[in-house]
């Protein structure tokens, strides 16, 4: 039998329907409560993005600890999505928890350095293996200020990204090629500011002869990058090679090389940075490394801080770098004690040795079944599309990309007490996830397959 490209359209959509109908019937509190929402907050919720799920409307929580939580109707899911990625620790780890109740008896904020925001400083270098750090409060923050500065020591005033990025609401990032293979304004950059293909080049993640292209003119301040693709679609992992020949082809043109691992740390306790061996200028990250309290943060080399100090640059509110909360005692703390107790090196490998068993277990889902898919591992984050082998750029990861069959796949689960990413079928596993949780995701997806392929 030859592998199943894609789902019977009209079956598909039956079952879909069914499932619609059952999140319905299974969530009367939640659904009076997104009608209640609805007249205060757009779209019934607090951020836009929370209106992404595939349920007919959100669940409204009540409840989370460990790798599970509960909704309003006291329906109980075993929690892979983990705020997307935010809650990598755990929904409310105990020494994270400790650590803030001790804190905000203490001050929250007063615009002053803390002990806490030395060692934090410490562990992330001794991590990722940049010495020098600053803090923001989110990873978009840290990137538009890294940028920033990039700009500024260069003298040069465009900025280097690849094509299917993502790297928060930064201005600069919001650009894709398009169908032509020209750079452009993403059709979703709402109310741009101005046209981001005056700003910044675009290249082909794994092409350096597009990076080249693109650096010969020693016009770019920075590549900004992730070690692998995240948000196109699938993830991309890197060709063997690419990550050197970036960095070859940075430090023969002057440009900085910056490296985010936001969405990436999951691969380890120094992300794939430490297991890649890149060496990058810059290192920006956010989301996980407060236990789910909002932290950025970006590091830098010794040389670069010293140009920095050598310019005598003010990195204030005039200048555009640095905010009131950044760096405030309450993030600080919370960071110490997720670094130092929840996420550390051992807690890591448990976490990829159960990421471990969920590839190996879609993979045999996949070869049961017979399906052009294939199933991507970083560390204890896994994702599985629908195309036969990993895509190599975001042209060829778009290609793949099944949104009626994403949305199935999600409601089903949902359903059976599943909870994954709304905007990709990836699976996080936190300190807390239980081989059992596993099996049980495994499972519920196999019989979601089985309805839909082989039924």
């Amino acid at each position: 039998m030859p592998p199943r490209k894609s789902p019977n359209r009209r079956r598909l959509e039956t079952l879909h329907e069914n499932e619609r109908r059952t999140f319905i019937e299974q969530h009367p509190r939640s659904g009076d409560a997104f009608q209640a929402s609805s007249r205060s907050l757009l779209r019934g919720v607090p951020m836009s993005w929370m209106s992404e799920w595939a349920s007919p409307f959100p669940i409204f929580l009540a409840d989370a600890h460990g790798a599970q939580l509960s909704d309003v109707d006291g329906v109980a899911y075993d929690d892979f999505c983990l705020g997307d990625t935010a809650a990598l620790a755990g929904h409310a780890p105990g020494p994270t928890v400790k650590a803030v109740e001790a804190q905000v008896r203490c001050g929250s904020t007063a615009m002053l350095p803390t002990r806490d925001a030395e060692w934090v400083g410490g562990e992330l270098g001794r991590r990722f293996g940049l010495p020098i750090w600053q803090f923001s409060l989110s990873a978009t923050d840290a990137n538009r200020w890294v940028l920033r500065l990039a700009r500024e020591l260069t003298g040069r005033n465009k900025v280097m990204v690849f094509d299917g990025c993502y790297h928060g609401t930064v201005d600069e990032t919001v650009v894709e090629l398009d169908q032509n293979g020209r750079p452009a304004s993403k059709t979703s950059n709402l109310g741009r500011a101005f046209d981001p293909t005056t700003t910044t080049a675009l290249a082909e993640f794994n092409d350096l002869e597009s990076v080249e292209r693109g650096l010969r003119s020693r016009q770019i301040a920075c590549v900004l990058t992730e070690p692998a693709m995240t948000n196109a679609g699938g993830i991309i992992p890197p060709a063997s090679g690419f990550h050197a020949g970036l960095r070859l082809l940075t430090k023969d043109t002057g440009t900085y090389l910056a490296i985010d691992e936001t969405q990436t740390f999951p691969n380890g306790p120094g992300g794939c940075t430490r297991d890649f061996g890149l060496e990058p200028d810059f290192f920006t990250i956010g989301k996980a490394i407060a236990g789910g309290v909002a932290l950025g943060a970006f590091g830098m080399t010794r040389a670069v801080a010293e140009a920095i100090e050598a310019r005598g640059l003010r990195m204030s509110d005039v200048g555009a770098v640095g905010g009131t909360l950044a760096g405030n005692p309450l993030s600080l703390a919370a960071a110490r004690a997720t670094l130092g107790e929840v996420l550390t090196d051992e807690s890591h490998q448990r976490m990829n040795s159960l990421g471990r068993r969920f590839e190996l277990g879609i993979n045999a889902l996949i070869q049961r079944c017979d399906l052009a898919w294939h199933v991507v591992r970083l560390g204890s984050r896994v994702e599985y599309r629908y195309s036969p082998a990993p895509p190599n750029n975001a042209r060829v990861a778009r290609a793949a990309v099944d949104s009626q069959l994403d949305a199935f796949l999600h409601l089903y689960l949902l359903n059976r007490g599943i909870l994954i990413t709304p905007f990709n079928n990836m699976a996080l596993m936190c300190p807390a996830t239980t081989e059992a949780q596993v099996d049980h995701h495994l499972e519920v997806l196999a019989g979601a397959v089985e309805a839909l392929f082989i039924t």
